[in-house]
């Protein structure tokens, strides 16, 4: 799928703004591009009745333009998100982010590209979601999840498992980092848009990372820049096998795989800060949400409160034991 190409131009301008100046990820922008097209069509099918015997998906785009998306009214909207609730059977948090997208592309319109005068969907309101706590371990759990690591990628696993739970990092950003992102006690994190944040590594962290350098150093790496990698084919590891790992352990430990995953370790990093004192605005800081500024960090928060935060969390002091091998190499099961 390539928006460039397949995009009508007055929707391949919007996307082409939010990659290059707003510096969307171009996952982001490829979804923008699927929800103004699925809505784009419905308009269509709606509009001219020898469309409607039509696949949705083989409806024509190539003739959209201005006067399709300026005709549009609340009522319109309102009977597309009828449409993907009862035809597709989409849950709110779905249609939400529709609504998000559409809301956006006539911002732009309006505001940006001068095209409209008046905001059509201005008053559109967001279906209604339910608001339901993230789930995370408590720290008897995650101390049970760290301790619990064990076989051929200990040392690597234990390491990224003491990045979630210390640091908040999604996993995008952990399979991303490279060897020369960290230095000393300071980790270099690419978040979303490209937004780059320094987070301060607690001793735990350090020491993890310091073990799984040890075993990667043995290795003969083809990813050389990749700070984690697979033993089997040497390259930077996946998101796929992060996920599978994090799975493996979390039932290793007790814990309920289904219920937990990467993303549920950073809301565990965040509520074991939070509940040992770090206040809301630092630690928004350290999960890099979308509404901070990086440029902004060392503004809003002092680096103290930062290298605080790091401490703070109560898994900070929690660190694994190398094994002594019968030779004197230390090591954690790598032949194993």
């Amino acid at each position: 799928m390539d928006y460039r190409t397949e995009a009508p131009p007055l929707i391949r301008d919007f996307l082409v703004y939010h990659e290059t100046i707003q510096g969307h990820s171009r996952q982001t922008v490829d979804e923008y591009y699927l929800d103004l097209r699925s809505f784009a069509r419905y308009l269509k099918q709606a509009r001219d009745p020898s469309l409607r015997s039509v696949p949705m998906d083989h409806i024509p785009l190539d003739d959209v333009s201005l006067e399709l998306f300026q005709s549009v009214t609340l009522t319109d909207v309102y009977s597309y998100m009828n449409f993907l609730t009862r035809d597709k059977g989409l849950n709110a948090a779905s249609r939400a982010r529709k609504v998000a997208t559409i809301r956006s592309f006539y911002k732009y319109l309006t505001n940006k590209a001068k095209l409209l005068t008046k905001n059509p969907v201005q008053d559109l309101d967001s279906p209604r979601q339910k608001k339901a706590l993230p789930k995370y371990l408590s720290l008897d759990e995650s101390i049970d999840l760290l301790e619990s690591v064990d076989g051929k990628n200990a040392t690597r696993d234990f390491c990224i498992l003491t990045l979630f739970l210390n640091c908040g990092l999604r996993i995008s950003e952990l399979v991303n980092l490279n060897v020369t992102d960290v230095r000393d006690n300071q980790l270099r994190v690419l978040g979303k848009g490209n937004k780059e944040r320094i987070l301060f590594l607690n001793d735990a962290c350090v020491k993890a990372i310091q073990d799984w350098m040890i075993d990667r150093n043995a290795l003969t790496l083809i990813d050389q820049n990749a700070l984690f990698v697979t033993l089997q084919n040497r390259r930077r590891i996946s998101v796929a096998a992060v996920h599978k790992l994090v799975k493996k352990h979390l039932a290793d430990a007790g814990l309920d795989s289904t219920q937990y995953s990467a993303h549920k370790l950073r809301h565990t990093a965040a509520t074991l800060m939070l509940q040992n004192g770090v206040d809301v605005r630092t630690l928004q800081e350290v999960l890099g949400h979308d509404h901070l500024n990086t440029t902004q960090i060392y503004t809003h928060v002092d680096n103290d409160d930062l290298r605080a935060a790091a401490r703070a969390n109560p898994l900070a002091g929690v660190k694994k034991r190398r094994k002594v091998l019968d030779s004197g190499e230390t090591n954690d099961n790598r032949k194993e």
